[in-house]
């Protein structure tokens, strides 16, 4: 099997879109301490489930953007797309909900809007 990269800009904007994603899940995957202090937290003592859980999400963004990589369809970038909007929209609840308006927030909000909007772009034909 020999490795696609495509050849027109908007897909090609929508790739990078997954790799960055995919990038993201393998750091959250493989160093969730790191993840986790980067984001403001950290596990309790002598609880793991914590750790297992933000590795669980990292393997869910790593599986997810690997399959958009893998198979290079527009619908695939869609669902990917989608989800990052779905995240994103969770994150403004968050904002809202439970005060949590601080910068590091709104970055991490700009970025999934970001990684969103590459992918969705290019399948609803605006790059």
């Amino acid at each position: 099997m020999e490795f696609y990269f495509p050849t027109e800009f908007g897909e090609q904007v929508a790739f990078a879109s997954a790799v960055v994603t995919a990038i993201l899940g393998v750091v959250v995957m493989f160093a969730p301490g790191l993840s986790l202090s980067v984001f403001g937290l950290q596990p309790r003592e002598g609880r793991v489930e914590g750790l297992a859980e933000v590795r669980s999400a990292g393997g869910a963004y790593l599986g997810f953007a690997g399959t958009a990589l893998l198979l290079a369809q527009p619908t695939v970038y869609l669902a990917l797309g989608a989800a990052l909007v779905m995240a994103a929209f969770a994150r403004i609840l968050s904002i809202l909900s439970d005060r949590g308006n601080s910068l590091r927030n709104i970055l991490f909000l700009v970025v999934q809007l970001i990684l969103a909007a590459l992918p969705l772009s290019y399948v609803f034909g605006l790059i």
